[in-house]
């Protein structure tokens, strides 16, 4: 037993293929990028039910990079059966919740404490400090077998996906039905992103063992570990973990167990296992025995059959890793395999039918972004997040008078999350905004007002499109819509944890030597 009982959370009912084997770069060297997929979150739950679940996680995500006490499960239970009962009555609740205990009767249907929109988070102990091998996330490891999913296929059908260009090489694939296929890469030793659903999760393609393997990556700015499945992997709920792809000695002859231990809790999910050293490969760049974790047991969030990839890559500083090593940034900087421990990102919107996001390592790739309107600013951040000086928030150019604040930028984060004063006030210059209850707001969905947040002297302003994040009523596109921007009292009155919403305004780019964080505008 290796982990504390987790809250329990919805299922992402998708599935993704792996993409094209990247090849080393000869006219770029330094400078690797890599496609991301986009994922959806599916939902019957009423648009306000399924937006106070995703409060929730962010609530405890924020709790933890801020080192502030984390709501308990009775505080999230209440805020979701306030939220239940305005929405749909009494009726509501009693088909949700046990009407003695409040508890929902279903733990892993919709009406979970949190909506998993995107499923990275933060490593529990990342402020306290504390280490793997201390409790256990299942309730129970008895009877582990070794599944041997080593070389199981992780391709599932739908479209084909058109072949990369450049020098990251091309190759057939396939994708889902829902998936919208990516364009062809603008830069060298890249891949296309392809999207699916509404900008949600963020993943890539990296090679690991003897022979290589596509692994399928989920990429996190909020946390600084990189694991995937173990060959012996078993799920919480009992069983294996699902249709992935895993790794061990009988996968790869390169692996070796290092015969130490990790563990990491998320915003949702949680994962344990052992620390491993084997050959990885981003974008054609070798990291030769690179040590990272394998994961043994993990909560059904992961383990999932509907949950599309095969392990996360966490890309904030190592100091916040609980495997105590190097992020694969960091070691590939260290190798000289890039010039600089730089990540960028360039995530993209579904509505905009661009399918052009990229995750850039080493680099910034200038083809995405106007160079005049670079700005880089200091990572306040003490712990290994990133986090940068906000300079004012506008509305339609109104100053809300709200300076002095930082920002955590965080693509493992969807909305906008600010004090509540904070939030009111922006809110407040928001024709047709209201305030609904429990940190969320409405907004017109036809609205064309331009929130913009400012870093380094430069404004760069929220698209209205998300700004409206989803309508109340699914049936009604031009009635009132969630915002984007939420509140909650999870940090100080100058703290904002900001998420995708922001983040598919602007290019985002972090660097671990020099201790900054980048932004400019899109082109």
């Amino acid at each position: 037993m290796r982990f504390p009982t987790l809250l329990s959370s919805v299922l992402l009912a998708l599935s993704v293929t792996a993409l094209p084997t990247p090849k080393p770069s000869s006219e770029s060297k330094g400078l690797v990028t890599l496609p991301l997929k986009r994922l959806e979150q599916r939902s019957t739950a009423h648009p306000l039910i399924a937006h106070q679940q995703n409060i929730n996680r962010s609530y405890r995500r924020y709790a933890r990079m801020t080192g502030r006490r984390e709501p308990s499960r009775e505080e999230l239970h209440e805020n979701l059966r306030k939220r239940v009962l305005a929405v749909e009555g009494e009726e509501g609740l009693q088909k949700r919740y046990n009407r003695f205990s409040g508890i929902p009767k279903h733990p892993r249907e919709n009406e979970d404490l949190e909506k998993r929109y995107n499923r990275q988070g933060v490593p529990k102990s990342a402020k306290a400090g504390n280490k793997a091998g201390s409790g256990a996330v299942l309730a129970s490891t008895a009877g582990k077998q070794n599944h041997g999913h080593g070389n199981q296929d992780n391709t599932k059908g739908g479209n084909a996906v058109g072949a990369a260009t450049g020098n990251a090489g091309s190759s057939a694939t396939t994708a889902p039905d829902t998936v919208t296929n990516a364009n062809a890469p603008t830069a060298n030793n890249s891949l296309g992103l392809d999207i699916e659903g509404d900008d949600v999760g963020y993943l890539a393609t990296v090679q690991i063992g003897t022979p290589p393997q596509d692994f399928l990556i989920l990429m996190d700015s909020g946390s600084a570990d990189f694991w995937v499945g173990s060959e012996q992997c078993q799920s919480a709920e009992g069983g294996d973990c699902g249709n992935h792809k895993f790794l061990g000695s009988q996968s790869s002859s390169s692996f070796v167990d290092t015969g130490k231990q990790f563990e990491v809790t998320y915003g949702t999910g949680a994962v344990a296992g052992d620390i491993v050293t084997d050959d990885v490969s981003i974008a054609g760049l070798a990291l030769k025995t690179h040590t990272f974790g394998v994961a043994t047991e993990e909560t059904d969030d992961f383990a999932g059959d509907t949950t599309p990839f095969d392990g996360l890559m966490g890309l904030a500083q190592s100091t916040l890793s609980e495997q105590q090593t190097l992020t694969p940034i960091e070691a590939l900087a260290k190798q000289g395999l890039v010039t600089d421990a730089i990540t960028s990102y360039k995530i993209s919107r579904l509505a905009d039918n661009l399918n052009d996001g990229e995750i850039t390592f080493g680099g910034l790739d200038t083809t995405k972004f106007d160079q005049n309107t670079l700005v880089t600013v200091d990572n306040v951040n003490q712990d290994g997040f990133w986090e940068g000086n906000m300079d004012a928030v506008t509305v339609d150019g109104q100053d809300s008078g709200l300076q002095g604040r930082t920002a955590i930028l965080d693509t493992g984060t969807t909305l906008i999350v600010a004090p509540p004063d904070d939030a009111t006030a922006v809110h407040q210059l928001i024709q047709g905004a209201q305030d609904v209850g429990q940190g969320t707001f409405t907004i017109p969905c036809t609205t064309n007002a331009s929130v913009a947040l400012s870093f380094g002297g430069t404004s760069f302003s929220i698209d209205p499109r998300d700004l409206a994040f989803q309508p109340v009523d699914p049936n009604d596109p031009t009635g009132d819509c969630i915002s984007g921007i939420s509140s909650g009292q999870i940090g100080g009155a100058t703290e904002w944890l900001v998420g995708d919403v922001f983040l598919k305004n602007a290019y985002f780019s972090t660097d671990v030597t020099k201790n900054t964080v980048s932004l400019a505008k899109l082109v």
